[in-house]
């Protein structure tokens, strides 16, 4: 891929490491959120010429792709994709010792190039060599897969191998290493690999030094306030995996007592520490009080996710609205007409597709309701059929509704398979009053479709267990308003009756599934069916403030422009 200057390693100061990155849909090095999250980071960084390099692996046999037997389970097949059709070979290699092993790693080049024509490099680290033994060359295959010991070797690959890997090519001054959750944090240990090696208990200031000097060059992004979430490794496992020389008691002191924290690592060795929503910030905080935890609300790429139909409209009226996307603020006097031109086009491309796809008929008629999210207990994706005979009655009174569900439950995740079976039965069930469709293999490709097409965002996390989410900002960003719990991004999105609606109160208090399905119906049936069936015209309104409003706001480039005041000030 060509790009309006030459690269040079030497003239980047960012490097931005994450344990998945979704940059394009075919190539499936990615599960859902994290991993497009630091995709559209990436492309943010290419548009506003941020000199950064990215680091990740190379997952051979991807996440899975997702399909259903005639039960309603699902069954997880190896992707089957070639890098070489994508990504181009480095000739450099490093070694790494695992499990008193040696392992060399390869590395993968991959330029994306954006609109001012700048690139930002991602390299993909590999450890499928023929030098490698059998067990060690699928280090790289799977992403999330394995048990304890695969994960963690492979966090030391991603961590440890990409800062080695890194220098080998040339990346000599690199200011600032952003580590994208804790799955990379091991990259700040390699860093003090100096100071690991002399750390003496009675030379306490000459350590602490060499800390400050990495937490000068190191930031944490966090993403998540669930404790599971949060990777720890028995020390027995550290100490196998990795190699020799590093004291315990080293790791005991930065990394947990216990066990090896990777978040502790990364906040104890990091200068600049965030969540990702204000109130996911204020989350973080009580769950490590110790630690100065910034914000910087997530965002999406603003031109990656606005459909085909919306494009030509911004393009319209709002010239340049992709290099500054602050500038759909100015939607807010584009006509009504065209908003729904534009989404009807769109819309009707989500239903032929379906059609095509699942051979289930929807109408571009009845108000289209997007769930979209991975399938696991905390995001409720089952909370709107709590009552289903309340559910229908509504549609018979109020207006017909429709339904379009997608989303993969991790293989090991056995009550989020237990959802997606719960749903595809009740799909089966239910007739035309209140019609359900289940797209398959949720990735890149589907989510566009699906955020452009519907017309309403549901979203219905536990709450406080929403960090972020960015799926409701792909949907603004074409028109559709969401329908949510205040938890996440949301709280700062949503202006009742403006921007979309919310679900339950505002109180910092743990959700209730009663009380929120209440307030999911109670809304469903009093505001938001009369008002697509029989108020268009304010309808179109709230499309064109969650536009103007959450789409002008809620986007990487804003993310992205904070990350570099904030945190990288390079």
């Amino acid at each position: 891929m060509r790009c309006s200057e030459k690269l040079i390693e030497e003239k980047r100061h960012v490097a931005y490491f994450s344990m998945e990155i979704g940059i394009n849909a075919d190539i499936p090095t990615y599960s859902g959120g994290l991993g497009i999250l630091a995709g559209d980071t990436i492309k943010s960084c290419t548009d506003l010429k941020v000199p950064m390099v990215a680091v990740t692996l190379l997952y051979r046999k991807g996440y899975f792709y997702q399909k259903f037997n005639s039960q309603g389970e699902q069954k997880e097949i190896p992707y089957r994709w070639e890098p070489e059709k994508y990504l181009d070979p480095l000739p450099a290699k490093i070694e790494l010792q695992l499990n008193h092993r040696t392992v060399r790693i390869q590395a993968w080049q991959y330029l994306y190039k954006g609109s001012s024509g700048y690139c930002v490099p991602i390299i993909f680290l590999d450890s499928d060599l023929e030098s490698n033994q059998p067990s060690d060359r699928t280090l790289t295959h799977q992403l999330y897969g394995g048990d304890n010991a695969y994960r963690f070797s492979q966090e030391v690959i991603l961590g440890m191998g990409g800062v080695r890997m890194l220098n080998r090519l040339g990346y000599r001054n690199l200011r600032k290493y952003h580590m994208n959750e804790g799955h990379s944090s091991l990259l700040a240990l390699e860093l003090l690999n100096k100071s690991i090696k002399s750390y003496d208990a009675k030379s306490e200031k000459v350590f602490q030094d060499h800390v400050n000097q990495v937490q000068d060059r190191c930031i944490f992004t966090t993403h998540t306030p669930v404790p599971a979430g949060h990777d720890q490794f028995p020390y027995d496992l550290v100490n196998q995996v990795l190699e020799p020389g590093i004291p315990q008691r080293l790791f005991e002191k930065i990394g947990g007592q216990d066990k090896l924290n990777m978040t502790l690592l990364a906040m104890n060795l990091s200068g600049y520490i965030n969540g990702v929503a204000k109130e996911h910030g204020k989350i973080s905080r009580g769950m490590f009080p110790n630690y100065p935890v910034d914000s910087i609300t997530n965002g999406v790429h603003s031109s990656t996710w606005v459909g085909p139909s919306f494009k030509k409209l911004y393009d319209k009226y709002i010239p340049g609205w992709s290099e500054e996307p602050f500038s759909l603020r100015y939607a807010i006097n584009m006509p009504k007409s065209e908003i729904w031109d534009a989404h009807m086009a769109q819309k009707t491309k989500l239903i032929d597709c379906i059609y095509d796809t699942t051979g289930n008929k929807l109408s571009k008629d009845v108000l289209t309701i997007g769930f979209a999210r991975r399938s696991t207990s905390y995001k409720r994706p089952d909370l709107v059929f709590m009552d289903i005979d309340r559910l229908v009655n509504i549609a018979k009174a109020r207006g017909k509704m429709q339904f379009v569900f997608s989303g993969k439950a991790h293989p090991k995740d056995f009550e989020g398979k237990e959802l997606i079976k719960k749903i595809l039965k009740i799909s089966q069930e239910m007739g035309d009053i209140v019609k359900i469709v289940y797209i398959r293999n949720y990735d890149m490709a589907v989510a566009k479709k699906i955020v452009s097409g519907v017309d309403l965002w549901l979203n219905t996390p536990k709450k406080p267990n929403e960090a972020s989410g960015t799926s409701g900002m792909k949907a603004a960003h074409n028109g559709v308003p969401s329908f949510s719990i205040l938890d996440g991004w949301w709280l700062e999105g949503c202006i009742e009756d403006v921007t979309g609606w919310a679900i339950g109160s505002n109180s910092h208090t743990e959700s209730s599934d009663q009380q929120d399905a209440e307030s999911l119906y109670s809304k469903l049936e009093n505001t938001i069916l009369p008002q697509f069936y029989n108020n268009q015209d304010n309808w179109i309104k709230v499309m064109r403030y969650a536009i103007s409003i959450n789409g002008s706001f809620f986007n990487t480039h804003r993310m992205v422009q904070q990350y570099v005041v904030n945190a990288y000030a390079y």
